[in-house]
């Protein structure tokens, strides 16, 4: 119960006055349900009676006022309910993805995007009923079912002793059947996520798939795929059809009971013609709550599993924690690696950077070359510190980076990568990550050192352009430069470029250097490169192979001297002499 209490202190309780209105609403229609019938029952013994006909106009009226008013409650019953459900579900939603996004890289390389999509929408979802005051309403149709035991007892002992029986009879039936119909249902659904995951996969290959012949390969996956759901889907439409006709067989066997109860109490004139409808309409009212509890108990099993998944999530915490906040200096930053050792898989991997000594002075640009593997993008991720290394130290503008806020270090600290993530939105969100403090003069200011004024100038709406999620419509130099733009808004005090100018044509590529060499004007920054041509501006070269480094130095230095191997690359080709 701890768990249920948890997340109802935490995400309904702050919505106190409406629970309780909407329980007062509840409360309101169990009373109207059960006042209905009485007017009817009255109606049909004055009728019978042969008295006069203006009661049983009041009482006409009465009844279609209470109906109304019934059906008026029930509707904002309904959307407060749903209200409630709707604005709980949005804040565990937005805690859930804030708390994911704060993970370290190392819970989301081990989980799948559609895993964390399904534990952050999927299982909130579950738990939408749950919001939506579910204990309200099942509290509510067992106050609903309580009453009509009552109030047929109320009427005489033997209808009451009978309908009693016959509640009890119906839930555990329908609870045994449950327990052969909800596993194959389960299975369904499991069989039925696989084979939506086959198809949209495929779908996001079709161009590789049609490229190398594999159509035949992908549907007879597809076909298998069908064989295995079909019998699953028979048993689990056999076992819905179980319970929907056992359902209707236990009410009619209770409509079968209140008929030969109400037909002898009659009979021995116990009741009038006005009480056996009563009875009846009781009978039928008894099937709702019945049926309304059952499907409450599916969704409290339903909330309990994806409350744990819940659970589980929030108590998985990061490997990188937030430092002290130690103020990093203005303008260009240092770095400084100290005999830092990093592995993925933690203490017992192997080490992609093993003892690595580097350091960086301010303003200066460091060129890192090495083969694929050798540790160049490990460097950049430990400079974000999207991980922590397990020994040694990461210090830039001379503060150990585990000392800042992680907010305030990535702030300073920009990555260009040549994969460009590109949201749907305008092209200034696009720019400014929703950040209303950069003004359009900046953001003009930087595409036009970048060149980029004329395709501004094609935009049809100017920065309010809107741009498609993955990039439609912009060529693959027009990301990367926008790549470009988005991080010099910024203004970080350093930039890490890794591979930033691979998507470039050399044409693009010789139009953006001088762009860059303005825009790195007193700011440190490291490329990581495989061409070349792209480490031209450096500073300082320096190799890594093997998480170790092999050679370093001024370029000019290095390039100059015959037995370096940057020279020797500078010869024969980067590809060969890393080869």
């Amino acid at each position: 119960m701890g768990q249920y209490y948890d997340l109802l202190r935490r995400y309904l309780l702050p919505q106190r006055k409406t629970l309780i209105g909407l329980a007062l609403l509840l409360f309101a229609s169990i009373g109207l349900q059960l006042v209905n019938p009485q007017i009817i029952r009255f109606f049909i013994d004055t009728a019978q009676s042969q008295g006069e006909l203006k009661p049983l106009f009041y009482a006409a009226g009465i009844f279609i006022g209470f109906s109304i008013v019934h059906q008026v409650v029930s509707v904002l019953a309904t959307y407060i309910s749903e209200n409630v459900a709707w604005k709980t579900t949005n804040t565990l939603r937005g805690d859930l993805a804030e708390h994911c996004l704060s993970l370290d890289m190392s819970f989301h390389k081990s989980q799948t995007s559609g895993a964390i999509i399904e534990r952050v929408d999927g299982d909130v979802n579950a738990l939408s009923n749950f919001f939506s005051s579910m204990i309200i309403h099942l509290v509510g149709n067992m106050l609903l079912m309580a009453g009509i035991i009552v109030l047929l007892f109320r009427e005489n002992w033997l209808i009451g002793a009978g309908m009693t029986l016959f509640v009890v009879f119906a839930v555990y039936m329908i609870q045994w059947i449950r327990k052969f119909a909800v596993p194959i249902w389960t299975q369904w659904r499991q069989v039925n996520a696989e084979f939506y995951g086959f198809i949209g996969e495929q779908l996001e290959g079709t161009e590789d798939i049609r490229a190398n012949g594999a159509e035949g390969f992908v549907m007879n996956r597809f076909y298998a795929m069908l064989s295995r759901m079909l019998p699953i889907r028979l048993k689990a439409f056999l076992g819905f059809a179980m319970m929907w006709n056992t359902s209707i067989i236990i009410f009619a066997i209770g409509n079968a009971l209140a008929f030969a109860v109400s037909a002898y109490l009659w009979k021995t004139q116990a009741i009038s013609i006005g009480t056996v409808y009563l009875i009846f309409y009781y009978t039928e009212l008894l099937a709702k709550p019945i049926e309304k509890i059952r499907t409450q108990m599916e969704d409290l099993q339903k909330a309990d599993a994806s409350i744990t998944r819940i659970r589980e999530l929030f108590a998985t915490q990061s490997l990188v924690t937030d430092g002290p906040g130690t103020a990093l200096p203005d303008g260009p930053l240092g770095v400084e690696f100290r005999d830092v050792t990093f592995s993925y898989e933690g203490d017992t991997g192997a080490p992609t950077l093993d003892k690595l000594q580097v350091m960086l002075k301010p303003g200066e640009v460091l060129g890192l070359l090495g083969r694929t593997g050798s540790g160049k993008s490990t460097l950049a991720r430990l400079l974000l510190r999207f991980y922590d290394p397990q020994e040694g130290v990461v210090a830039v503008g001379g503060v150990d980076i585990r000392q800042c806020k992680i907010n305030t270090l990535r702030k300073r600290v920009a990555l260009v990568t040549q994969t460009i993530e590109i949201m749907e939105g305008t092209v200034r969100d696009n720019l400014t990550f929703y950040n209303d403090s950069i003004t359009d003069d900046q953001i003009l200011d930087v595409l036009g050192d970048l060149g980029l004024l004329d395709w501004y100038g094609s935009l049809p709406e100017g920065l309010d352009t809107k741009l498609a999620s993955g990039g439609g419509g912009l060529s693959a130099g027009e990301a990367q430069l926008l790549a470009f733009a988005r991080v010099f808004l910024t203004n970080p005090g350093l930039v890490i470029m890794d591979e930033a100018s691979s998507r470039l044509d050399p044409l693009t590529e010789q139009r953006i250097e001088i762009a860059i060499g303005k825009l790195l004007t007193k700011r440190s920054c490291i490329i990581i490169a495989h061409r070349l041509t792209t480490v031209q501006r450096a500073d300082h070269i320096l190799i890594l192979e093997n998480g170790s480094v092999i050679e370093s130095g001024r370029r000019a230095e290095l390039a100059a001297n015959p037995e370096s191997r940057f020279s020797r690359m500078l010869a024969t080709g980067l590809e060969e002499v890393l080869a």
